[in-house]
């Protein structure tokens, strides 16, 4: 099953508490209450996304934290790889070398393919984008690579 982590997903619940109020600085503490969360784990999941540059903090009596930058600016890529690295759906997808097969395998270029089409569709998407109720409910539809 593919799928980000819980770290990744609790931090893109943070941002969204974030982006819902651009305005106030709000502590760990404030926003661990507001998304529901531990504070232990709210401070694990801010180190990476001020390290990336998504969220600012403020020191002081009434520090804490708010987004770097507005939420229409801030994609879901930035924050899953703020959180998890370059996005790798195998470990040849990014970068070469890290596979001992990778010299023979006939599927290494379709599964580049994939990965871009998954980056692209988290690069799509902006933290803003994710406050808003989705527009309608819509049953799985399979995906379908394009075939050389």
């Amino acid at each position: 099953m593919l799928r980000v982590t819980k770290l990744t997903d609790y931090a893109t619940v943070v941002l969204t508490v974030l982006a819902a109020r651009p305005d106030l600085v709000l502590s760990a503490s404030e926003l661990a209450e507001q998304a529901g969360l531990e504070v232990p784990t709210v401070a694990k999941v801010l180190k990476p996304l001020a390290q990336a540059g998504l969220v600012a903090s403020f020191r002081g009596a009434n520090g804490g934290y708010r987004l770097a930058r507005p939420a229409t600016e801030i994609t879901l890529i930035e924050i899953v790889e703020a959180m998890e690295g370059p996005l790798a759906m195998t470990e040849c997808s990014v970068q070469d070398g890290l596979c001992g097969i990778e010299h023979a395998c006939g599927i290494r270029a379709n599964w580049r393919r994939i990965n871009d089409v998954v980056a692209e569709a988290l690069a799509n998407v902006s933290l803003a984008q994710m406050l808003q109720p989705p527009a309608h409910t819509r049953s799985r539809i399979p995906v379908r690579l394009a075939q050389s």
